[in-house]
């Protein structure tokens, strides 16, 4: 280790972190996101019926706390995997940062990134707060909750390219978001052109999505980009599903007469 080089021991569990065994038991275990989303499905489903003729609970509590808690986890996500992919454009370049397999495998973000996927199961806790306080449940948020899920434990198990991108995107996206929800939980009054933000930058994390979907795909054809082509095919469907339904919900929202107030999509 030269002079230059920041010493491992630094990074304290996030160095100590073991990815291997992390990757193998997600290449062993990875069918388990569809039991998370089959009891998911149930609770979209049936706990709307079991609410039905039931008072709706408040909840304001526990929805700050969870929140919070998940405002938190985003911003230290975003924050130390942020800090990786700066470092390998400055340093590499755009096409590295793609193609680049080492975001898996950095004495950061190796942790992040597990950490990233694993919390995709107990995000589908934000639904249980909308169908027991029988808010509006629309497509968008569960469906993007289903499709994140097995997508992420798809892929994690291949250290597929363009990871480190799809992570830190979605880290930061949601440390706008969870902030902007723990604020509202707490009856605090937050500014009507955030929720406008937050929207836009969901809509462009979707097209940078398609974008680096695609870019994989071209750089895989001459060997620089390690993938396949059944996981970028399905990359670039859900980015592009995305990509359009949070269009969608930007207008309806925000630009068509007569909408609503606007509030942010509480799906990603």
């Amino acid at each position: 280790m030269n002079d230059t080089e920041t010493p491992l021991s630094e990074y304290g569990f996030e160095s100590r972190f073991d990815e291997r065994s992390a990757i193998e038991w997600m290449q062993a275990n990875w069918t388990k996101a569809f039991v998370f989303c089959g009891l998911y499905a149930m609770l979209v489903f049936g706990g709307q019926h079991f609410m039905k003729e039931r008072q709706k609970l408040n909840l304001r509590r526990p929805l700050v706390l969870w929140s919070l808690s998940l405002a938190v986890f985003s911003i230290v996500g975003a924050v130390r995997t942020g800090w990786y992919m700066l470092h390998v454009l400055s340093s590499s370049g755009f096409k590295t940062s793609i193609c680049d397999q080492g975001f898996y495998y950095g004495p950061v973000s190796k942790f992040w990134a597990y950490a990233f996927v694993l919390s995709k199961a107990p995000e589908l806790g934000d639904t249980a707060f909308i169908v027991l306080r029988k808010q509006r449940l629309i497509f968008l948020h569960w469906y993007h909750h289903i499709t994140v899920l097995l997508y992420s434990w798809y892929s994690y198990k291949d250290t597929v390219a363009g990871g480190g991108w799809f992570m830190t995107m979605n880290f930061s996206v949601h440390a706008l978001m969870y902030s902007y929800y723990a604020a509202r939980a707490a009856g605090l009054r937050v500014p009507r052109p955030l929720a406008v933000l937050i929207t836009s930058a969901q809509i462009g994390q979707m097209a940078m999505g398609v974008a680096v979907s695609a870019l994989v795909y071209r750089w895989m054809q001459t060997g620089d980009c390690h993938s396949y082509l059944d996981n970028i095919v399905w990359a670039a469907l859900m980015y592009l599903s995305y990509l359009v339904l949070f269009s969608q919900f930007f207008y309806q929202t925000y630009l068509k007469r007569g909408a609503p107030p606007p509030k942010a999509a509480k799906v990603d």
